[in-house]
């Protein structure tokens, strides 16, 4: 039988409590130590105990509940405990400026202590209504409190909720106790929670029955990747960096998914130093230039600057806690910064590449970072190192303007410089105004290029259709890359799982891949795949390949324009070990192979050429997954302690296996060498016979002392 609930009078929301709260607030600003508020926040709950008008009504039933054992209820599970609702969506960056405040509230009172926290999922866009999208924002924020998925935002309504995100306090009765609108507000959340446990610890109303809960990430396999959110391209070195946000790190992989260089994780930190040591905490944008990587430590609110050649991290701006000038100008590290979700070199002055600039989410800004003396349009010249505001007011607005202070961003999310004339601009994914917008480079008047509407406070202008200009729509796009060749500008458009692509000609906006729904899915075409989020992309191959983070599906996807296809960047993750690394033993058979010495640097990359040929009328074997191992057995920490190995698939081309020689050489008497082996299964083409194939190759190396780029090419071939 259905259960029906008696719910309370419209006096139980928001509404009737402001007023309430209102003289308290006021109180607490003009008190003048802690006591004082603590005894004012005692005086208020005392006169709300005798108010019984203030019960609120308990969740619906049938909603969908994350990281529990099943529903909860102020009657049952909830009862005795004084419950912090979160009302938040997943796509508000300051919904995700409060998260830690609630970790810090679950570090310091446990559910036996009498504190429960419940995130009221109510969603701003129809993709975060999916239980499925909600989960995998869950796991990616690494929130362990309950989450209910109230699609329809029945409590929020029943409440009077306004804006995201909003806190709400529940005593043990179920009955409302306190409010806090937006974020900020840390200190008064502390006194409001702390006193509300002690007042209801002493009248003995608070109950130690502990919570079911079951944590959706203990049940997932490990995967390489985890919600990359940015992925970008040097193509000078066919190499990849990738923003692995939820493992907390970076990585430099080959373009085959060899991984080259990982920086940071499993674990969130924010620590600079060695590549070994240093660590982030869920890095979002990510550029490449030769051997320096910028990247965008999101939730440290840095700017972090990995020099791959010197093996070193370190800050560029921010102070690792999250600031609110909005206007900026100390040199970078003094500088406090707010959630940098995006990073592009740019040129300010007449020195190529001198500057980064910066899509600055959580104040709605972007922001210029100079890595050497350089100029803004109509400014002054600003010495190396300064952090400072270039556009948008911080009020949160689909705002356009002449004057690039008074423009409004939503939530910049992705970055896409198009220095080229006629262009002469950098293109802006504003997420939350589900646009693109364009900022003049001389003198940095913003436009809308496609999405959205005309009315600058309305960011519910969102949907999926092709079109031009205003008339195209998006769903909360978080990435843009620019193809200066074909003059096209991509768009990840995260929220319609799809990519598409803007001529800024016409203003046109088409799909370029994607089915609409999220999945993953691999072709047969571009329009037949499918991803989830897609959070960032760039160019490759002269704008013949876009490289796609995946981000829900926890891939690197590349899309061939050519040939319209879909793959997959097969990522080979190195075996670390707290010792020698072992190589699998090779057969007595096997031929070996010593290469004459080699002439290198410290620093420099060696790329291996691999070229076999196997005996005539066979081929390699599917169901016998052949490989290739590189070691430097005696020198383990040329390859950084690691065994680095990957298939051999295709043998009509030469396999480019690249190995980077440390910066900083160790001493050492003997000459080091790296050694590749091989293991090659094939078959009779016509069927019968199969057969193993072995071969090492043993390269010595001869470094010299000086530090150098570039990368130094040997040929290793055999005929078996």
């Amino acid at each position: 039988m259905k259960r029906i609930r008696l719910r309370m009078a419209s006096k139980c929301n928001l509404s009737a409590l402001f007023p309430i709260q209102s003289q308290l607030d006021s109180a607490l600003d003009n008190a003048t130590n802690q006591q004082e508020k603590e005894n004012l926040v005692y005086q208020y709950l005392r006169k709300l105990d005798d108010n019984d008008d203030l019960r609120i009504p308990d969740f619906d039933e049938g909603l969908e509940w994350l990281n529990t054992e099943g529903p909860l209820s102020f009657t049952r599970e909830l009862a005795g405990k004084v419950v912090v609702l979160d009302f938040f969506t997943y796509c508000c960056i300051n919904c995700i400026h409060i998260l830690p405040d609630l970790h810090q509230l679950e570090k310091k009172h446990s559910v036996k202590d009498g504190l429960v926290i419940v995130g009221v999922h109510s969603a701003k866009f129809p993709n975060e209504k999916v239980l499925q999208n909600v989960r995998s924002a869950v796991l990616r924020y690494n929130i362990t409190h309950p989450v209910v998925n109230d699609g329809d935002a029945r409590l929020w309504h029943e409440l009077e909720v306004t804006c995201w995100p909003t806190l709400v306090l529940i005593g043990p009765r179920g009955n409302l106790l306190f409010s806090l609108v937006g974020e900020g507000h840390r200190e008064r959340l502390a006194l409001f929670t702390n006193t509300s446990l002690r007042h209801y610890r002493d009248k003995v109303l608070l109950s130690d029955h502990l919570v079911g809960t079951k944590l959706y990430r203990d049940s997932l396999p490990p995967s390489l990747l985890s919600f990359p959110g940015k992925v970008a391209v040097d193509s000078s070195r066919k190499r990849l960096a990738i923003a692995d946000t939820g493992h907390h790190r970076v990585l430099v992989v080959s373009s085959i998914g060899l991984v080259l260089y990982s920086i940071g994780g499993p674990e969130s930190g924010r620590k600079d130093g060695n590549l070994d040591e240093a660590t982030f905490c869920s890095p979002q944008g990510i550029v490449i230039k030769g051997d320096t990587v910028f990247v965008a430590d999101t939730e440290n609110h840095l700017i972090r600057k990995i020099d791959l050649l010197e093996g070193q991290v370190s800050t560029l701006a921010g102070v690792g806690l999250q600031g609110t000038d909005m206007e900026g100008g100390a040199m970078g590290p003094q500088q406090p910064i707010s959630s940098p979700w995006d990073v592009a070199l740019g040129t300010a002055g007449k020195s190529r590449d001198n500057m980064l600039w910066v899509a600055m989410a959580g104040t709605h800004q972007i922001w210029a970072l100079f890595l050497e003396n350089g100029k803004l349009p109509k400014r002054s010249e600003s010495k190396a190192g300064t952090c400072v505001r270039f556009a948008g007011s911080g009020n949160e607005e689909n705002r356009n303007n002449a004057y690039p202070q008074k423009a409004g961003f939503a939530q910049p999310s992705g970055l896409a410089p198009a220095p080229e004339e006629p262009w002469g601009c950098l293109y802006v994914a504003d997420s939350e105004s589900s646009t693109v917008r364009s900022l003049a480079l001389k003198d940095g008047a913003v436009k809308l290029l496609v999405g959205g509407e005309r009315d600058p406070l309305n960011l519910f202008a969102f949907g999926d259709v092709d079109g031009k200009g205003v008339d195209a729509k998006l769903q909360h796009p978080l990435g843009v890359a620019w193809a200066p060749d074909q003059g096209l500008l991509y768009v990840a458009d995260s929220y319609n799982h799809k990519i598409k692509v803007v001529d800024p000609k016409t203003r046109q906006c088409l799909v370029v891949a994607g089915t609409g729904e999220a999945g993953d899915v691999l072709g047969p075409g571009l329009t037949e795949s499918s991803f989830n989020e897609p959070g960032g992309l760039c160019v490759g191959e002269g704008g013949r390949v876009l490289y796609v983070a995946d981000t829900n599906n926890h891939h690197i996807k590349v899309l061939d324009l050519d040939t319209k296809t879909v793959s997959l960047v097969r990522d080979s993750a190195p075996t670390k070990s707290s010792g020698p690394c072992k190589v699998p033993k090779l057969p007595k058979s096997a031929s070996r192979v010593k290469m004459p010495p080699l002439a290198v640097s410290p620093g420099q990359t060696v790329n291996l050429e691999l070229v076999l040929s196997l005996p005539e009328g066979t081929k390699l074997t599917e169901d016998a997954p052949s490989f290739w191992t590189l070691s430097a057995e005696g020198n383990e920490w040329l390859l950084g302690n690691q065994v680095v190995t990957g298939d051999i698939t295709n043998l009509s081309q030469p396999l480019s296996i690249p190995a980077i020689l440390p910066a900083v050489l160790k001493a050492t008497e003997a000459s080091p060498s790296l050694t590749l082996s091989v293991w090659v299964y094939c078959c009779l083409a016509g069927g019968g016979a199969c057969m193993m194939k072995a071969a090492s190759f043993t390269q010595p190396l001869q470094i010299g002392s000086t530090p150098r780029n570039g990368s130094v090419t040997v040929t290793l071939a055999h005929a078996f």
